[in-house]
């Protein structure tokens, strides 16, 4: 184990500065979650058509991530094959986020309009930056890698909920941005993506391979017919298994704020706080994770959260005769809740972490962004049925319902988990970096 911890050193730098990469993602998501059903919200009274307007984001994710990454696996430029898209899609991704909460105040066709351009090129960008990371670090010290970005990604969601989000409540005027009521934290953010994607420009260079001129092309489509055509179906079920933990996670999380405006009572100021308490625990756990499925493995790790994640959803589910029982009111029950939510994210954080180098370990170098896209193909399918799905549960049977629908679905995926049997971090890794 120690010689494992000494030779992932080597590669912590360069791990570090790809992760400003999804620190990008790690601070517009959160807020374009939770303040998005808020901006709807002035002009959509449904819930169930809220959650379906919050799809649009992972129906572009479900498309353009797998071609993307794919049409990234196959460029040659002098840059590298990822830092093409990245350079051109961030930057353009900045300047939408920052628009957002104008775009709100006009009208809902504006809205919406800025919404379909931000997640355009937002969902162009995610594929290369994420398959950036495996491009560059051997299959052994991926889960710690991936720790590592994930501790990235966890810090720039705490920066946005926790920090940015409290400026929801500002109300000055300012040069060029105008009154910031409900709108200042978007443009800041906006500003730190540049930032984050001028650095990752700068000190990130791809390795050349020898191999690419020779590298059999393999489209997303055939990719797919090989795993479910091999007889070990083990990338099969990890693809199912994530389908149904972020058929759970998705179905709770475009929520959140809203549940703790209508329900906890908090302003919207501090609605982004239950992210937030998600984002410390990102923070505090990404890399300890990592290490522990290194030496526990990466199945025992992802199935021993996924049990612990139902259990804290049927909690949740009960929180409100709970929090009563108790004698909880006010903030004492506000803060309960955070934090369940601070658990509910150190082993999510176990879950994520670890489940995209099980997928990489079976990947060669030429597929790398295909499986990438397979990861985001499942996750993104899930997503696109989920909110519709819990906004019609809000409906008809209240917030509650969210959780225990949850519950069940990280009971589905713990149940799929157990049929996989490869991607540990002893294993051969195809992709030698």
């Amino acid at each position: 184990m120690n010689d494992g911890k000494k030779g992932f050193r080597n590669y912590l730098g360069l791990t570090f500065l790809i992760g400003f990469g999804f620190f990008t993602m790690g601070l517009m998501d959160p807020l374009y979650d939770t303040f998005l059903p808020v901006f709807l919200g002035k002009y959509v009274p449904s819930m169930t058509v809220i959650g379906l307007i919050m799809t649009i984001d992972n129906i572009f994710a479900l498309f353009l991530i797998p071609i993307v990454s794919v049409w990234s696996d196959n460029t040659r430029s002098g840059i590298g094959r990822r830092m093409p898209f990245i350079i051109t899609a961030l930057p353009l991704t900045a300047l939408c986020f920052a628009f957002l909460p104008y775009a709100a105040s006009a009208s809902l066709g504006a809205l919406v309009a800025v919404v379909f351009a931000l997640n355009l090129f937002k969902q162009s960008a995610r594929g290369p930056v994420v398959a950036l990371m495996p491009d560059s670090i051997p299959g052994e010290f991926r889960s710690e890698a991936n720790g590592v970005i994930n501790t990235m990604g966890g810090i720039a969601t705490i920066v946005g909920t926790i920090g940015l989000a409290q400026l929801m409540n500002v109300d000055i005027v300012l040069p060029i941005l105008g009154r910031t009521k409900d709108a200042l934290p978007f443009p800041i953010a906006g500003l730190l993506v540049v930032v984050a994607a001028i650095l990752v420009f700068a000190f990130v260079r791809e390795k050349g391979r020898d191999a690419q001129a020779t590298e059999k092309k393999v489209s997303l489509s055939a990719a797919l017919r090989s795993i479910a055509g091999e007889k070990d179906k083990s990338a099969l079920f990890i693809l199912l298994s994530l389908f149904f933990w972020f058929l759970g996670y998705q179905g709770v999380l475009p929520f959140i704020g809203k549940y703790s405006i209508d329900v906890l009572g908090t302003s919207k100021g501090s609605a982004a706080l239950a992210a937030g308490m998600v984002g410390i625990a990102y923070a505090l756990f990404a890399i300890p994770s990592g290490y522990i499925a290194h030496r526990l493995g990466r199945k025992r790790a992802i199935r021993a959260s996924l049990l612990a994640l139902s259990l804290l959803l049927v909690v949740l589910f009960l929180f409100g005769p709970l929090s009563s029982a108790l004698g909880l009111a006010g903030g004492a029950r506000i803060g309960l809740f955070l934090a369940f939510m601070f658990v509910f994210g150190a082993f999510w954080v176990t879950v994520i972490t670890n489940s995209f180098p099980m997928l990489w370990q079976m990947a060669s170098w030429g597929t790398v962004g295909v499986y990438t896209g397979l990861y985001y193909t499942f996750s993104q399918a899930a997503a696109i049925v989920a909110p519709p799905i819990t906004g019609a549960i809000i409906d008809l049977a209240g917030y509650p319902g969210i959780f225990l629908f949850a519950a069940a679905c990280m009971l589905m995926a713990f149940l799929l988990m157990g049929k996989v049997r490869r991607g540990e971090p002893g294993e051969k890794a195809e992709v030698e970096a």
